[in-house]
C-alpha cells in the first residue's frame, strides 16, 4: 500500500465570458504567447489549459471557448476549475454568455473573481461593467457586494499582477491538497485522432501523480503511458496534480468530460474496465435517434477536428429542429471526411455530409461528387449555424394555400380513349378553364370524396373552342385523367400558391 504524502495543489483556474470580450487576448499576456492569432476568425474554438509560475507558485489556467455553442464545454471547464475568472469588456457589459457563464459558475459552487477587460480602449468605464453586472444580480466589491474586481487590460498589462495575486489568495483559502503518491485521477478535456499518434487526448490530473509506464483508463477506452507531453509540448517523465498532459495511444478516443484514473499494470486497468462497460453502454447515445414522424428527416454525417468540438456542433445542429424538420445523425467522428462517410448517406433522401476544420479525401469528394451528397465545410462556428439556419428553412415544407377558382358538375359522358373522356356539363361556380388542373370529386358513402385528378386539355361552348366558360353555362370538355368520370361527378380547377 502506498504511503499518503499529503501536500498542497496548484489552483485550477477557468476562464469564462462573452465571445470577443478579451479572454484569450487576456491569457495571451499571461502566458507571453499568441494562441489568439492562430485561431481562425479570432475565436478559440478548443478549450486549451497551460501553466504559468507566479512568485514562484504555480498555476493552471483553462481558456474555454466563448461562442455559444460551446456551452458544454464551459460548464465542463467549470466543474474542473477550483477557482472562476469572470472576464466582462468594458466597453460591453454583460452579454448572453456572461450569463450562462455565471449560471455555470453558480451551479459549479466556485469562487470566482471578475475581470473587467479592455481597459485600454477609449471610453471603456468599470462604472458600465459594474451597473450591467449589479443587472444581472452580481454585485462587486464596494458596489453593494463582496465579488473581487480587478480592471484589466490583455494588451497592456494593466491590473494582471493584482489579478494572478488573487488568484493566489483565493487559493490559499481553499487549502488545495494532493497525495502525489496516489495514483493519477482526472478528467479528459479534450480529444482527437492525430495521423502519427493515434487517438489522443488531453488530461488534467485532479489528484496523484501520473507516470510513464502505468495505464489509463477513461471510460472504456484505455491507453498506455508510454510518453507524456506537457502543454508547451516537452516531454516530461510524470504529472502532478493541475498539470495538464497530453496521453496518445488510446484504444478509442475517450469521451470529453469523462473520469479518468492510472494504474499500474495493464491486468488491473482491464479489470476495473470490465466492471463499468454496462454503465458506460447505457450512457451511450444513439447516433441513428429515434424514428421520427417529422414530415423531412435530414441525415447527416458530421466530422470535426476535436471531440469537444464536435460534441458543441451536435448540440447547435439538434437546436434547429422543427415540427417538421428532424435530424437524424448517422455519423459523427473526429478527423477528415472518408469515402466510408459518404457511404454511410449513399441512397438516402436529403443527405448531408457537414466538416468543421477537416478537409475531405479525395475519393470521398469524388464519390460525393457523383451521387450528388453536398459536403459543406466550416471552420467559424457561426458561419456554420448561420448556414444550417438558411438550409433548414430551405428544407422546411412549404406551406399549400388551395383557392377553387372553378367548380362544374358533369351532366353526361361520352366515349373514353386512354385517359382522355369527352364530357359535358354545367359550371356551377367560378369558371373552367382550358389547361387548368382539375380534382374530380364524387358523392358516395362519403360525400364528396376525392377520386382522382385531371386536366382539361380542350373546352368548347356551343360547339366553339373557348378558353374559358363562366357560372351557370353549359360545356363540353376533354378531360385528360386516369380516373373514368360518371355522370353527377364534380370537377373543381383548384389553383395553389
Amino acid at each position: 500500500m502506498k504511503q499518503k504524502n499529503t501536500t498542497e495543489r496548484p489552483p485550477i483556474v477557468v476562464v469564462l465570458g462573452h465571445v470577443d470580450h478579451g479572454k484569450s487576448t487576456l491569457l495571451d499576456y499571461i502566458r507571453k504567447s499568441k494562441t489568439t492569432e492562430a485561431e481562425t476568425g479570432g475565436i478559440t474554438q478548443h478549450i486549451g489549459a497551460y501553466e504559468i509560475e507566479v512568485e514562484s507558485k504555480r498555476i493552471t489556467f483553462i481558456d474555454t471557448p466563448g461562442h455559444a455553442a460551446f456551452s458544454k464545454m464551459r460548464a465542463r471547464g467549470a466543474a474542473v476549475a477550483d477557482i472562476a475568472i469572470l472576464v466582462v469588456a468594458a466597453d460591453d457589459g454583460v452579454k448572453p454568455q456572461t450569463i450562462e457563464a455565471i449560471e455555470a459558475i453558480k451551479k459549479s459552487d466556485l469562487p470566482f473573481i471578475i475581470a473587467i477587460t479592455k481597459m485600454d480602449k477609449t471610453g471603456s468605464s468599470t462604472d458600465k461593467a459594474k451597473q450591467s453586472l449589479a443587472e444581472a444580480g452580481l454585485f462587486v466589491e464596494g458596489y453593494g457586494g463582496n465579488v473581487s474586481m480587478v480592471p484589466v487590460s490583455g494588451k497592456t498589462g494593466e491590473g494582471i499582477p493584482e489579478l494572478l495575486s488573487l488568484i493566489l489568495l483565493s487559493a490559499s483559502l481553499l487549502e488545495l491538497t494532493t497525495d502525489i503518491n496516489k495514483d493519477a485521477e482526472g478528467v479528459v478535456i479534450e480529444s482527437h485522432r492525430d495521423q502519427k499518434n493515434g487517438s489522443v487526448a488531453t488530461l488534467i490530473v485532479k489528484d496523484g501523480t501520473l507516470k510513464k509506464g502505468s495505464y489509463v483508463l477513461s471510460g472504456q477506452v484505455l491507453s498506455p503511458v508510454r510518453s507524456l507531453q506537457n502543454f508547451l509540448g516537452k516531454m516530461t517523465p510524470s504529472a502532478t496534480a493541475s498539470s495538464p498532459i497530453l496521453v496518445s495511444g488510446w484504444t478509442d478516443l475517450p469521451e470529453v468530460g469523462e473520469i479518468f484514473r492510472a494504474y499500474e499494470d495493464k491486468r488491473t486497468a482491464e479489470k476495473a474496465s470490465e466492471g463499468i462497460i454496462s454503465q458506460i453502454s447505457s450512457r451511450k447515445s444513439d447516433l441513428g435517434g429515434e424514428e421520427s414522424e417529422k414530415e423531412t428527416i435530414i441525415p447527416i454525417v458530421l466530422k470535426a477536428d476535436v471531440a469537444g468540438t464536435l460534441e458543441a456542433i451536435e448540440g447547435e445542429l439538434r437546436k434547429r429542429e422543427t415540427e417538421n424538420i428532424s435530424i437524424k445523425l448517422v455519423g459523427k467522428d473526429v478527423g477528415n471526411i472518408t469515402e466510408g462517410d459518404v457511404r454511410l448517406v449513399l441512397g438516402t433522401e436529403n443527405p448531408l455530409i457537414v466538416g468543421f476544420n477537416v478537409s475531405v479525401d479525395r475519393h470521398a469528394g469524388d464519390l460525393a461528387e457523383k451521387n450528388s451528397v453536398p459536403i459543406m465545410l466550416f471552420d467559424i462556428i457561426y458561419k456554420l449555424t448561420e448556414w444550417f439556419d438558411e438550409y433548414v428553412v430551405k428544407m422546411s415544407p412549404k406551406e399549400i394555400n388551395e383557392t377553387i377558382t372553378g367548380e362544374a358538375k358533369i351532366l353526361k359522358t361520352f366515349s373514353r380513349s386512354h385517359d382522355r373522356q369527352v364530357i359535358g356539363g354545367k359550371v356551377l361556380a367560378g369558371k373552367l378553364e382550358k389547361g387548368k388542373k382539375a380534382r374530380i370529386s364524387r358523392q358516395g358513402e362519403v360525400e364528396n370524396e376525392i377520386v382522382g385528378e385531371g386536366k382539361i386539355v380542350n373546352l368548347q361552348r356551343n360547339k366553339s373552342d373557348v378558353d374559358a366558360v363562366s357560372t351557370n353555362e353549359q360545356f363540353g370538355a376533354i378531360l385528360e385523367s386516369k380516373c373514368a368520370v360518371t355522370e353527377g361527378d364534380i370537377i373543381q380547377i383548384v389553383v395553389n400558391s
